[in-house]
Protein backbone atom coordinates (compact mmCIF):
# COMPACT_ATOMS: atom_id res chain seq x y z
CA UNK A 1 0.00 0.00 0.00
CA UNK A 2 1.43 3.59 -1.08
CA UNK A 3 2.62 5.07 2.61
CA UNK A 4 3.92 8.70 1.98
CA UNK A 5 5.51 10.93 4.59
CA UNK A 6 6.23 14.80 4.24
CA UNK A 7 9.59 15.92 4.77
CA UNK A 8 10.89 19.10 5.41
CA UNK A 9 15.06 19.54 5.80
CA UNK A 10 16.58 23.05 7.26
CA UNK A 11 19.34 24.08 9.10
CA UNK A 12 20.21 27.37 10.67
CA UNK A 13 23.44 27.94 8.99
CA UNK A 14 22.94 30.17 6.00
CA UNK A 15 25.36 32.17 4.68
CA UNK A 16 22.91 34.67 2.40
CA UNK A 17 20.54 34.81 5.39
CA UNK A 18 21.59 33.62 8.58
CA UNK A 19 18.86 31.57 10.98
CA UNK A 20 16.62 31.98 7.81
CA UNK A 21 14.33 29.24 9.23
CA UNK A 22 13.47 31.34 12.23
CA UNK A 23 13.07 34.37 10.27
CA UNK A 24 9.63 35.75 10.97
CA UNK A 25 6.80 36.62 8.39
CA UNK A 26 4.07 38.45 9.21
CA UNK A 27 4.94 37.36 12.95
CA UNK A 28 5.46 33.82 12.24
CA UNK A 29 9.07 31.97 11.61
CA UNK A 30 9.00 30.56 8.14
CA UNK A 31 9.62 26.96 9.11
CA UNK A 32 6.14 27.09 11.03
CA UNK A 33 4.30 28.96 7.84
CA UNK A 34 6.14 25.92 5.63
CA UNK A 35 4.52 23.25 8.07
CA UNK A 36 1.41 24.49 7.65
CA UNK A 37 1.38 24.82 4.40
CA UNK A 38 2.66 21.58 4.69
CA UNK A 39 -0.57 20.23 6.46
CA UNK A 40 -2.66 21.71 4.25
CA UNK A 41 -1.38 19.85 1.25
CA UNK A 42 -1.07 16.70 3.47
CA UNK A 43 -5.49 16.93 3.65
CA UNK A 44 -4.62 17.04 -0.37
CA UNK A 45 -3.31 13.96 -0.57
CA UNK A 46 -5.76 11.04 -2.02
CA UNK A 47 -4.37 8.44 0.38
CA UNK A 48 -5.93 6.17 3.33
CA UNK A 49 -4.87 8.67 5.86
CA UNK A 50 -3.11 12.53 5.53
CA UNK A 51 0.60 11.61 5.10
CA UNK A 52 2.42 12.44 8.49
CA UNK A 53 4.47 15.75 8.61
CA UNK A 54 8.22 15.41 10.16
CA UNK A 55 10.91 18.26 10.57
CA UNK A 56 14.16 17.09 9.80
CA UNK A 57 16.32 19.94 11.30
CA UNK A 58 20.19 20.40 12.39
CA UNK A 59 19.35 22.89 15.20
CA UNK A 60 17.63 22.25 18.64
CA UNK A 61 16.41 25.95 18.12
CA UNK A 62 14.04 25.02 15.38
CA UNK A 63 13.15 21.34 16.90
CA UNK A 64 11.58 23.60 19.58
CA UNK A 65 9.90 26.23 17.06
CA UNK A 66 8.48 22.99 15.54
CA UNK A 67 7.31 21.13 19.10
CA UNK A 68 5.49 24.32 20.10
CA UNK A 69 3.85 24.54 16.94
CA UNK A 70 2.59 20.89 18.11
CA UNK A 71 4.75 19.42 14.98
CA UNK A 72 7.28 16.71 15.06
CA UNK A 73 10.82 16.83 14.13
CA UNK A 74 13.91 14.94 14.32
CA UNK A 75 17.52 16.67 14.70
CA UNK A 76 19.87 15.35 12.34
CA UNK A 77 23.82 15.81 11.95
CA UNK A 78 24.64 19.51 11.20
CA UNK A 79 27.24 18.20 8.79
CA UNK A 80 25.16 16.39 6.34
CA UNK A 81 25.96 18.06 2.74
CA UNK A 82 22.51 18.27 1.56
CA UNK A 83 18.71 18.65 2.26
CA UNK A 84 18.44 15.25 0.89
CA UNK A 85 21.13 13.26 3.06
CA UNK A 86 18.86 14.74 6.09
CA UNK A 87 15.84 14.03 5.73
CA UNK A 88 16.99 10.64 4.53
CA UNK A 89 18.88 10.39 8.01
CA UNK A 90 15.56 11.72 9.86
CA UNK A 91 13.62 8.82 8.11
CA UNK A 92 16.39 6.34 9.11
CA UNK A 93 16.00 7.63 12.43
CA UNK A 94 12.15 7.63 13.00
CA UNK A 95 11.42 4.29 10.42
CA UNK A 96 13.95 2.03 10.25
CA UNK A 97 11.40 -0.27 9.40
CA UNK A 98 10.74 1.21 6.40
CA UNK A 99 6.69 1.67 6.58
CA UNK A 100 6.62 4.99 4.27
CA UNK A 101 7.62 4.05 0.96
CA UNK A 102 7.22 7.43 -0.86
CA UNK A 103 8.90 10.46 0.62
CA UNK A 104 8.30 14.00 -0.39
CA UNK A 105 11.59 16.30 0.17
CA UNK A 106 9.86 19.91 0.78
CA UNK A 107 12.38 22.69 0.92
CA UNK A 108 11.76 24.42 4.35
CA UNK A 109 12.37 28.04 2.57
CA UNK A 110 9.00 28.28 0.40
CA UNK A 111 6.72 29.81 2.91
CA UNK A 112 4.25 30.55 0.19
CA UNK A 113 3.99 27.72 -2.24
CA UNK A 114 1.08 26.33 -3.14
CA UNK A 115 -0.26 23.19 -1.00
CA UNK A 116 -1.50 21.64 -4.11
CA UNK A 117 1.91 20.59 -5.76
CA UNK A 118 2.36 17.96 -3.51
CA UNK A 119 -0.60 15.87 -3.96
CA UNK A 120 -0.10 16.47 -7.95
CA UNK A 121 3.75 15.24 -7.31
CA UNK A 122 2.42 12.15 -5.06
CA UNK A 123 -0.40 11.25 -7.80
CA UNK A 124 2.19 11.24 -10.53
CA UNK A 125 4.86 8.77 -8.48
CA UNK A 126 2.17 6.58 -7.14
CA UNK A 127 -0.44 6.62 -9.92
CA UNK A 128 0.22 8.02 -13.44
CA UNK A 129 3.79 7.65 -13.62
CA UNK A 130 4.87 4.36 -12.31
CA UNK A 131 8.13 4.56 -14.21
CA UNK A 132 9.31 7.39 -12.50
CA UNK A 133 11.64 7.42 -9.39
CA UNK A 134 11.42 10.80 -8.56
CA UNK A 135 9.00 13.53 -9.75
CA UNK A 136 9.41 17.01 -9.44
CA UNK A 137 7.47 20.57 -10.26
CA UNK A 138 8.13 23.22 -13.10
CA UNK A 139 6.44 26.02 -14.33
CA UNK A 140 6.24 28.04 -17.67
CA UNK A 141 8.91 31.02 -17.45
CA UNK A 142 9.58 33.50 -20.17
CA UNK A 143 11.52 37.25 -20.25
CA UNK A 144 14.18 38.05 -17.08
CA UNK A 145 13.37 34.82 -15.26
CA UNK A 146 14.63 32.69 -17.73
CA UNK A 147 18.07 34.76 -17.90
CA UNK A 148 18.28 34.62 -14.48
CA UNK A 149 20.53 32.11 -13.25
CA UNK A 150 18.69 31.64 -9.72
CA UNK A 151 15.93 30.31 -11.73
CA UNK A 152 17.00 26.67 -12.39
CA UNK A 153 15.68 25.64 -15.97
CA UNK A 154 14.36 22.31 -16.81
CA UNK A 155 14.56 20.46 -20.25
CA UNK A 156 11.47 18.33 -20.60
CA UNK A 157 11.47 15.47 -23.57
CA UNK A 158 7.70 16.83 -24.15
CA UNK A 159 7.29 20.26 -22.80
CA UNK A 160 3.45 20.40 -23.95
CA UNK A 161 2.17 17.32 -21.77
CA UNK A 162 0.73 17.56 -18.55
CA UNK A 163 4.01 16.02 -17.02
CA UNK A 164 7.17 14.75 -18.92
CA UNK A 165 10.12 12.96 -18.39
CA UNK A 166 13.20 15.48 -17.47
CA UNK A 167 16.44 15.78 -19.70
CA UNK A 168 18.15 17.76 -18.05
CA UNK A 169 18.81 21.16 -15.59
CA UNK A 170 20.76 24.10 -16.00
CA UNK A 171 20.91 27.36 -14.92
CA UNK A 172 20.99 28.79 -18.42
CA UNK A 173 18.33 29.70 -20.73
CA UNK A 174 17.86 26.03 -22.19
CA UNK A 175 16.44 24.95 -24.74
CA UNK A 176 17.35 26.69 -27.41
CA UNK A 177 14.66 28.41 -29.54
CA UNK A 178 10.68 27.72 -30.19
CA UNK A 179 8.27 25.05 -32.01
CA UNK A 180 7.85 26.21 -34.88
CA UNK A 181 5.05 24.08 -35.82
CA UNK A 182 3.14 24.91 -32.85
CA UNK A 183 3.34 28.51 -34.11
CA UNK A 184 5.02 29.69 -30.70
CA UNK A 185 6.96 32.37 -31.59
CA UNK A 186 8.06 33.27 -28.10
CA UNK A 187 11.19 31.18 -26.15
CA UNK A 188 9.50 29.92 -23.70
CA UNK A 189 11.01 27.85 -21.08
CA UNK A 190 9.98 25.83 -17.57
CA UNK A 191 11.98 26.68 -14.44
CA UNK A 192 12.25 24.34 -11.69
CA UNK A 193 11.18 24.40 -8.01
CA UNK A 194 12.83 22.12 -5.65
CA UNK A 195 10.37 20.03 -4.12
CA UNK A 196 10.85 16.29 -5.04
CA UNK A 197 8.74 13.00 -4.33
CA UNK A 198 10.92 10.04 -4.18
CA UNK A 199 10.26 6.50 -3.89
CA UNK A 200 12.19 5.38 -1.34
CA UNK A 201 14.53 3.30 -2.62
CA UNK A 202 15.27 5.74 -4.95
CA UNK A 203 16.18 8.23 -2.28
CA UNK A 204 18.27 5.81 -0.52
CA UNK A 205 20.20 5.12 -3.66
CA UNK A 206 20.41 8.61 -4.96
CA UNK A 207 21.85 9.83 -0.92
CA UNK A 208 24.61 6.92 -1.30
CA UNK A 209 26.01 8.31 -5.04
CA UNK A 210 29.12 10.30 -5.41
CA UNK A 211 28.20 13.98 -6.90
CA UNK A 212 28.39 13.92 -10.33
CA UNK A 213 30.85 16.23 -12.42
CA UNK A 214 27.86 17.74 -14.02
CA UNK A 215 26.46 18.31 -11.05
CA UNK A 216 29.62 20.55 -9.40
CA UNK A 217 29.43 22.30 -13.02
CA UNK A 218 26.24 23.77 -12.33
CA UNK A 219 25.67 23.54 -8.66
CA UNK A 220 22.63 21.36 -9.52
CA UNK A 221 22.06 18.08 -7.00
CA UNK A 222 19.41 17.06 -9.36
CA UNK A 223 22.03 16.27 -11.99
CA UNK A 224 23.75 13.30 -10.03
CA UNK A 225 20.06 11.37 -10.51
CA UNK A 226 20.04 12.03 -14.05
CA UNK A 227 23.71 11.33 -14.64
CA UNK A 228 22.93 7.52 -12.83
CA UNK A 229 19.81 6.86 -14.78
CA UNK A 230 17.14 8.06 -12.55
CA UNK A 231 13.84 8.65 -14.09
CA UNK A 232 12.76 12.06 -13.11
CA UNK A 233 9.10 12.53 -14.05
CA UNK A 234 8.31 16.72 -14.16
CA UNK A 235 5.22 17.95 -13.47
CA UNK A 236 3.33 21.17 -14.70
CA UNK A 237 2.03 23.36 -11.84
CA UNK A 238 1.13 26.86 -12.40
CA UNK A 239 2.53 29.36 -10.19
CA UNK A 240 6.76 29.64 -9.15
CA UNK A 241 6.58 30.26 -5.38
CA UNK A 242 8.76 32.90 -3.69
CA UNK A 243 12.07 31.23 -2.58
CA UNK A 244 13.12 32.91 0.43
CA UNK A 245 17.07 32.93 0.25
CA UNK A 246 18.28 36.63 0.93
CA UNK A 247 17.18 39.56 2.92
CA UNK A 248 15.18 40.93 -0.10
CA UNK A 249 13.19 37.85 -0.76
CA UNK A 250 11.91 38.08 3.05
CA UNK A 251 10.52 41.16 2.37
CA UNK A 252 9.05 40.35 -0.94
CA UNK A 253 7.67 37.67 1.12
CA UNK A 254 6.16 39.94 3.82
CA UNK A 255 5.24 42.24 1.05
CA UNK A 256 3.08 39.37 -0.60
CA UNK A 257 1.52 38.48 2.30
CA UNK A 258 0.28 41.67 3.50
CA UNK A 259 -1.25 42.39 -0.04
CA UNK A 260 -3.01 38.93 -0.40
Amino acid sequence: MDNPIIMIPTRLASSRLPNKPLALIGGVPMIVRVYRLAQAAAQLVNSDRPPPIVVAAADKAIIDVIAAEGGTAHLTDPDLPSGSDRIYAALHQLDPDCAYDSVVNLQGDLPLFDPAIIPALLDALLTTKPQADITTPVVAITGADAQDPNFVKAVLADDSAPSSRALYFSRQPVPHGSVPDRGDKTDRYFGHIGIYAYRRAALARFVALPAAPIEHRESLEQLRALAAGFHIEAVQVNDMPLSVDTPADLLEAEATLQNN
